[in-house]
């Protein structure tokens, strides 16, 4: 009988104990909800920089809290001032091409007669720009909704680009103060991989690290040198709006999309305004741009890692398309812990194999 009272009273002690944990995570949970997303930016921004932390107390001597803010600060600094001068060029721009549909003065250049023979759209898109350089005030009024609609869009995601840039402002600064603290943030996440794995946690630790330091490099670097070339092209080729071009290029290979797919209105307003060997020129460059990935990504991904590129990659992309910008992260850490939890498990069946097979030595003898 007393048994069965210690075992009831141990069950609600649990219970009750459960209740309230559940309780105060949900309660934490709910406090915490508005920066959880800047904290994982933090901390993945901080885990791709801090080898750059190390290498700069190394060379320079500082220490390591100095050397942390001194890259935030140069971070948030390489952030906004760029930002500052694209919107800067983009409003100024869209106020001179204003102005110069106002007074009339603004004039395109017929389109190409090569364009007809285009399947499907050729003919429509002819007459449309056609329309737009022989009378552009009338062509715009004529389309007024369409371009009601593409402005919404453009101010839309002109907003929301503002928005990004100010969250990673934020989490910049926050991954200064965990590149400051890493070895005490490095520790608590140690402790917490082998509470959770045991003896492989902090084997899973590196793994996490390394994936992200991977994944940094063969989807965000390999992003930024395409959007860099293809601002060299847009220059070059003299194309109003580069700035806008050149994140839209970004945007779209950090997503996995071919480049070439945010240069198109480029090369629509390359071909209608200018000569065909400049035109032909920046269409050779945007596909060299766009094909680069195929070259880049070998050589960055997969780098400090033993976990095979296409499994980085398919995380990557996989967790991209199930959440987004940070699913880039996610997803490859989740399969490359996967991926070495499976080899490890089959690992423990070769083991196991092994075990019980026969000795055919002995056999023999016995024999």
């Amino acid at each position: 009988m007393n048994t069965s009272q210690d075992f009831s009273k141990q069950a609600i002690d649990a219970f009750i104990k459960i209740v309230i944990v559940g309780i105060l995570l949900y309660l934490c949970f709910q406090i915490l909800k508005p920066f959880i997303l800047l904290m994982i930016w933090g901390a993945i921004i901080a885990t791709a920089l801090f080898p750059l932390v190390k290498g700069i107390e190394n060379k320079i001597g500082l220490s390591q809290s100095k050397s942390s803010w001194l890259l935030s600060l140069f971070g948030v600094m390489l952030l906004i001032l760029p930002s500052y001068f694209i919107g800067d060029s983009l409003f100024s721009s869209a106020g001179d091409v204003y102005d110069q549909v106002q007074s009339g003065s603004l004039h395109l250049k017929p389109p190409s007669e090569s364009i007809k023979a285009w399947p499907i759209i050729g003919e429509r898109l002819y007459s449309t720009l056609l329309g737009f350089s022989a009378n552009l005030t009338a062509a715009l009024i004529q389309h007024s909704e369409h371009v009601k609609d593409i402005l919404g869009a453009v101010l839309s995601t002109v907003g929301s680009v503002g928005g990004s840039v100010l969250q990673f402002t934020i989490s910049l600064l926050i991954a200064g103060v965990f590149m400051a603290n890493a070895q005490s943030c490095e520790k608590s996440f140690r402790q917490i991989s082998i509470r959770l794995a045991g003896s492989y946690g902090a084997q899973f630790t590196q793994v996490s690290v390394s994936t992200v330091r991977s994944v940094v490099q063969g989807v965000i670097g390999v992003a930024i040198i395409q959007s860099v070339m293809a601002g060299v092209g847009l220059y070059f080729a003299d194309i109003p709006f580069a700035g806008a071009w050149m994140l839209a290029v970004l945007i779209v290979a950090i997503i996995q999309l071919p480049p070439i797919l945010a240069l198109i209105p480029a090369l629509f307003f390359a071909w209608t305004t200018d000569t065909t060997w400049v035109a032909g020129i920046f269409t050779v460059w945007c596909v060299l741009v766009s094909a680069s990935d195929a070259m880049l990504k070998p050589m960055l991904m997969g780098r400090g890692t033993d976990i095979p590129m296409l499994v980085i990659l398919l995380g990557a992309i996989g967790g991209m398309a199930m959440s987004g910008i940070v699913g880039l992260f996610v997803g490859a850490v989740a399969l490359a812990v996967t991926h070495r939890l499976f080899l490890a498990w089959l690992a423990q069946s070769d083991a196991e194999v092994i075990q019980q097979q026969p000795d055919h030595t002995l056999t023999q003898k016995e024999t």
